[in-house]
């Protein structure tokens, strides 16, 4: 839908592991050929949790980003965890982190998750928006943490060697008189590649009691070959789609954030259209592919790094399993 709304992103803030993990280690550890972690992934390094928790990532990434912000917990009206991976099923990963970021013991701002997997905080962006209306809420963050490193299998190379451990956070604020907008919002859903995309065990289909653990089932699995081929089919679709009723196309925008879905993945994208130079901003490279979370982490790293100034078109935008696209486009 078209949001134009007075929305301005007025902090960010990232927290990542203390583990670092270089590709040549995990060669070594998994007896991976040397040099075929970065060859095939397009990861140098990642980070994976020690003894860090999704609550305490997520909590210190707030905190950074209500700094920045100059608020207080307090002053939010609702926190959204957007999410694949959490410390607990019950209570949900909202909660955890209110309960651990500084203030949010005194508070009693609302906290909910919302789960779209990689798409996660670009549904909670656009979820916030959409309820944004400078009244009823008027500040909302929205946090993307994940551990992704427990769910995998180290027999399948592909996922033990593209995949990291991370959290980012956003504060939005209606801001009418300031510059920053909400423009676009877009999320689509093609169901034939809802099963390409699994961990199975631990839910009611597989669940634990019925079915002991192994690595195969309670593992994070991808088939990838048919992920990059509805990549290539659907994306031109979403984006033609995603334009339509916008006066600019996908080659004006500033920058451009995608999923760090995989180095294949990311180079489709590339491949599709005429950027320029310095146009599609990626981290991939340090960060692995860290599911919710990358998004939001490459968004911070571009901010940080002065490839995304105020009065600057940014479009977020990426794949997920279900087999989902989504993107949101706005003026930072």
């Amino acid at each position: 839908m078209n949001i134009q709304k007075p929305i301005s992103i007025i902090g960010m803030g990232k927290c990542l592991p203390a583990n670092k993990v270089c590709s040549h280690e995990l060669e070594e550890k998994l007896h991976i050929p040397k040099g075929w972690a970065e060859r095939y992934s397009g990861v140098k390094e990642r980070y994976h949790r020690t003894e860090e928790t999704s609550g305490y990532l997520g909590a210190r990434a707030l905190e950074e980003a209500l700094n920045e912000a100059g608020i207080e917990f307090h002053d939010l009206d609702l926190l959204i965890c957007g999410s694949a991976t959490f410390d607990y099923v019950i209570p949900n990963q909202a909660c955890v982190i209110k309960a651990e970021v500084a203030g949010g013991m005194e508070s009693d701002v609302p906290a909910l998750n919302l789960d779209t997997t990689c798409l996660s905080f670009v549904s909670g962006i656009d979820m916030a928006a959409m309820m944004m209306d400078g009244k009823r809420y008027q500040k909302i963050a929205v946090v993307s943490v994940e551990i992704s490193s427990n769910g995998l299998n180290p027999e399948n190379w592909e996922t033990a060697t593209l995949f990291g451990d991370g959290a980012a956070a956003a504060v939005l604020s209606w801001e009418p008189e300031k510059g920053g907008r909400m423009l676009h919002a877009l999320q689509e859903t093609y169901s034939e590649g809802a099963y390409n995309t699994q961990l199975k065990g631990g839910g009611n289909q597989y669940h634990f009691k019925d079915y002991p653990y192994n690595p195969e089932l309670y593992s994070f699995a991808m088939e990838g070959r048919k992920l990059l081929k509805m990549a290539k089919t659907k994306i031109p679709e979403f984006m033609a789609n995603f334009f339509t009723s916008l006066d600019i196309e996908i080659t004006d925008i500033d920058l451009i954030i995608p999923h760090q879905a995989s180095r294949a993945g990311i180079a489709i994208f590339r491949n599709m259209y005429d950027f320029k130079k310095g146009q599609i901003f990626e981290n991939l490279e340090t960060h692995g592919n860290c599911i919710a979370a990358s998004i939001p982490m490459a968004l911070y790293d571009a901010i940080q790094q002065g490839k995304l100034k105020r009065g600057d078109t940014c479009l977020i935008s990426g794949t997920s399993a279900g087999f989902s696209i989504g993107g949101v486009l706005f003026r930072y």
